[in-house]
């Protein structure tokens, strides 16, 4: 009999439990929400032995008043059953939280002024957050981009194959918040202020051409693709299953985008499992 795997989905309220969990449901998962934390062992072991319950995705947050001391609680009765589980961390930044309960006038669980909510509720979260498999960065992502965030993470079938996500991001737009390595190409001239590139990305080829060009960029790549490929091996050895590698420019639309598709590119040529995002490629 196979055994059962379970997500945790958990985050910053107003990052997008609910719609997540709305992925892992139509990816073919029974999803529980909310889930009282005191009811977790007894739940834990009906997924051992539930044909039903193979795959689950359960929601929880700071709604539960027991979040923070059950948490652990829930760790440990899963590891007791035999359960696989993973935590997906949903996150977004402080503005971004502010503004879509402001949208929607929902009430923040925390009470009290929303903004002074958001700062409390991230203080609160932030062991959970550390321990997290997975942290994704909702700020800027369409319903469908964070659908395939989540199809990735469900890619993994072992302990020693890590998930690799590399995206290009501009620092004006802010830094991702899921980011585990973060590199600045601000270093190299912005093909932005050269009147026939202007309006391409780091994609079109003489945006490439015109970087390539650059002294200064042929060592750097050959020297920075060689650190990460040296860095892979380490971090899967210390158990970790995905890796998002974070790539900025000023704008994120020609020098990360650029250096973003080669590493990926790279990365994919080395047999590893590799995805490919440009965050603000279209702003």
């Amino acid at each position: 009999m196979k055994s059962s795997k379970v997500f945790i989905v958990t985050g910053m309220s107003g990052a997008g439990k609910s719609q997540a969990l709305k992925c892992f449901e139509d990816l073919g998962f029974y999803c529980v929400d909310n889930l009282p934390v005191a009811l977790i062992p007894s739940f834990a072991g009906q997924l051992r032995t539930s044909r039903h319950l193979r795959q689950t995705a359960l929601g929880l947050d700071i709604r539960e008043g027991r979040f923070l001391r059950g948490f652990a609680d829930a760790y440990d009765a899963f590891n007791k059953h035999g359960v696989k589980h993973k935590t997906i961390f949903l996150d977004a930044d402080d503005a971004t939280l502010v503004q879509r309960f402001s949208e929607t006038r929902h009430r923040h669980p925390l009470g009290k002024n929303i903004s002074q909510a958001v700062r409390e509720e991230r203080k609160l979260l932030s062991g959970v957050k550390a321990k997290a498999d997975k942290v994704i960065d909702t700020s800027r992502l369409t319903l469908g981009e964070l659908k395939e965030i989540i199809s990735a993470a469900l890619e993994l079938r072992r302990s020693s194959e890590m998930k690799i996500s590399v995206m290009s991001f501009g620092y004006k737009h802010g830094l991702p918040l899921d980011a585990d390595l973060v590199m600045d190409m601000r270093f190299l001239p912005n093909p932005n202020y050269v009147d026939r590139l202007k309006k391409r990305t780091g994609l079109d080829r003489p945006v490439g051409d015109y970087l390539r060009s650059k002294p200064v960029l042929k060592t750097f790549m050959r020297d920075y693709m060689a650190q990460i490929k040296r860095l892979v091996p380490l971090y899967v050895k210390e158990g970790k299953s995905y890796l998002t590698i974070a790539i900025g420019c000023t704008g994120g639309r020609h020098r990360s985008v650029f250096m973003a598709h080669a590493l990926a590119e790279e990365l994919s040529r080395s047999g590893l499992s590799v995805s490919e995002h440009h965050r603000d490629i279209r702003k």
